[in-house]
Parts: structure tokens; C-alpha cells; sequence
């Protein structure tokens, strides 16, 4: 069966999340069901990883076997033709070999996380962005992420339910800072536990407001204890931006 890897764009707002569930609707149900549509069969899809809900991707990367052998470009249209009226997009479709997985041979995940500072409501990125009424220290918040950066105990970053078997993880970069009329949270690793990057958004406007000072946010990441996490920040304004893999997966077509 040939495996086809894909990219994947939506926006996260009508669905439960990334997995299949049972509660209403998910990204990989609408994704199954339109690969049935074209395979003539059922079809799991794999994902690289699981967003919440609410949560939207840029680029979320998942792989599918096919009865039918196709064109990876013939792929992605028949499979964007089948998504509708879901926000969903196959933005990419390639052929990959056995050996690649979307979740096991990823080596690198980036996330972005957008927020406008102002008090107006939003209209026009309603759902998109997580509005603050007041003023941020872009700077600061930029300068307490820092700590973050590297291998720590992240319990205090980590929810309650994740199921992880450690909180223990390694931060490549993290940087705070504004692109016009927002402020972007970029966070890149090779994986996250469950709502680590919602967790440090949420704490480090804290810091943005001047309730904690870059220490103070340091001193939370190392208690390494939820409770003194800040308010988690709601899933609107995150994205999972790329998934990225050593090469040697792809194939000719």
C-alpha cells in the first residue's frame, strides 16, 4: 500500500481537537473520512501530534496507506475535494516511504502562539488570537522565556491530566516578540507535553503585566509544581506551525 505523507492546514474552532472522539467532531474524523471517500475503504490517518481544541495548525503532518496507487498531487485535491465544508486543507501531499510515521520519526515541532494587546474586541481575528486588554513588556516576557530554554522539570507547565511518563523535556528556542499589531510566542522542541505551550503563554503574560518580574517566572519553573502556574492561556491563538523529520523518507514520484 502506498504511504503518503501530508500536510495540513485548519482551523481548530468547530472541532473536539486533532484525535478522534467521540464527544463531536475531531480533525482526524473528517480527515478518515474523506481518505474512505477516495480509498473506497476505511483509512487511519496518523498525526504528528494531538491538538486540543480550539487549537488551529499551519502545518500538522500525518500519513495515510492507500489501496489506490495516485499521484500525491491527485492526493491532496481528491482529498481537499472530500473535506468540504470542513476548515481543512491539504496544503502538501507526498509519497514516503514504509518507514516513515508522522509521529515517531518527527525530530522537531514549532508552535506559534499570537496575542494582540488592545482594548477593543476583535472582529476580524476573532478566534484566531488571544486579545489582552492592556499593555505587554514584550521585552520582559522575552527575557523570562529564556529560562525555559533547555532540559528541565516542566511539571509546572504541564497539565494535570497529561499523560507523559516524564515532565522532564529539553526547549530548543523560545522568543517573544512583536509583528505589527501582535505579539507572537514562538516555541520549537522535539516534542511538548499536554498544554505546555498554552501553560508558558499563560504565565508569561504575567510577566507582560507586570504581576511577575522575569525572576519571579523562573522561580516558578523551578518549583516544578502546577500550582504555581499562571492563568493557562486559551487555545484561540495557538497554532502547531511545522513538524519537522530527517530526510531520506520521500520518494520519487
Amino acid at each position: 500500500m502506498p504511504r503518503y505523507k501530508l500536510t495540513i492546514e485548519y482551523d481548530g474552532g468547530p472541532f473536539v481537537g486533532w484525535q478522534r472522539q467521540k464527544n463531536g467532531p475531531s480533525v482526524q474524523g473528517a480527515l478518515e473520512q474523506a481518505a474512505e471517500k477516495l480509498d473506497g475503504a476505511p483509512r487511519e490517518i496518523y498525526g504528528a501530534g494531538r491538538t486540543d481544541s480550539g487549537v488551529h495548525a499551519l502545518g500538522q503532518v500525518a500519513h495515510v496507506d492507500l489501496d489506490k496507487d495516485l499521484p500525491a498531487d491527485k492526493v491532496r485535491d481528491a482529498l481537499n475535494h472530500h473535506l468540504k465544508p470542513h476548515p481543512i486543507a491539504v496544503v502538501e501531499a507526498r509519497r514516503v516511504s514504509d518507514a516513515f510515521h508522522a509521529r515517531f520519526k518527527a525530530n522537531r515541532r514549532g508552535y506559534i502562539y499570537r496575542l494582540q494587546a488592545r482594548r477593543a474586541p476583535l472582529t476580524l481575528t476573532r478566534g484566531q488570537v488571544w486579545r489582552v486588554s492592556q499593555d505587554l513588556d514584550v521585552a520582559a516576557m522575552h527575557a523570562a522565556a529564556q529560562h525555559l530554554v533547555g532540559t528541565h522539570d516542566f511539571t509546572t507547565f504541564r497539565d494535570s491530566q497529561c499523560q507523559a511518563d516524564s515532565p522532564v523535556k529539553s526547549l530548543d528556542k523560545i522568543a517573544v516578540f512583536q509583528s505589527g499589531a501582535e505579539i507572537h510566542v514562538t516555541v520549537e522542541a522535539i516534542s511538548f507535553l499536554h498544554r505546555q505551550v498554552r501553560s508558558i503563554v499563560g504565565s508569561l503574560v504575567e510577566v507582560g503585566l507586570a504581576k511577575w518580574t522575569p525572576e519571579d517566572f523562573k522561580a516558578a519553573l523551578d518549583a516544578a509544581n502546577r500550582t504555581r502556574c499562571g492563568p493557562v492561556a486559551p487555545p484561540d491563538g495557538l497554532y502547531l506551525a511545522f513538524v519537522q523529520y530527517p530526510g531520506g523518507f520521500e520518494l520519487p514520484e
